[in-house]
């Protein structure tokens, strides 16, 4: 999830998606299952740590993610970062931020999918602010501030909303 929220900076979804699958075509172990699509397993932090950043950028991970990416699975690999439910949340985020690539909302969507931290809230992401009408960080932090300590759920549920679309009224004849 840590590096699928990396893949997923500044990007469509769909975009993200597709690098994801290159990344776990290429790292990932090959797995048999009962589900055709589903073929390899999710890259170790000790594999991804040991590659080299051009094995990044040649699937189409620009360098500063590719850099992003290798840090991370150093610092997991290495143990500096433990991206488990149940840990310190707040130090394993201000652990996540010294890393190149990595701030705010990174380290709090992060903290929502990898940590499963219910308080987690990226207050700067886009689809937040379209879904809540409101484009000032601040503005944001504060009407999720009466969300405490559930933020993370009330963020999927507005993202959630985003998908939703209107029936268009017709006329009929």
């Amino acid at each position: 999830m840590a590096v699928r929220a990396i893949l997923g900076q500044q990007i469509s979804v769909q975009a993200a998606t597709t690098l994801s699958g290159r990344f776990a075509a290429v790292f990932g172990d090959s797995i048999e299952t009962p589900f055709p699509t589903l073929t390899r397993l999710t890259p170790t932090p000790e594999r991804v740590a040991q590659a080299e950043p051009e094995e990044l950028i040649a699937l189409g991970i620009i360098r500063a993610r590719a850099k992003t990416i290798l840090a991370l699975s150093q610092a997991v690999a290495n143990g500096e970062i433990v991206l488990e439910p149940g840990g310190d949340v707040e130090q394993t985020m201000l652990a996540l931020k010294t890393l190149p690539g990595i701030g705010e909302w990174t380290a709090q969507y992060i903290a929502m999918r990898a940590l499963s931290y219910p308080d987690a809230f990226p207050h700067t992401d886009l689809g937040l602010y379209k879904a809540l009408n409101e484009h000032n960080p601040k503005r944001v932090l504060e009407i999720a501030e009466r969300w405490r300590p559930w933020r993370a759920y009330v963020a999927m549920h507005l993202w959630k909303s985003l998908e939703i679309k209107p029936i268009q009224e017709t006329t009929l004849p």
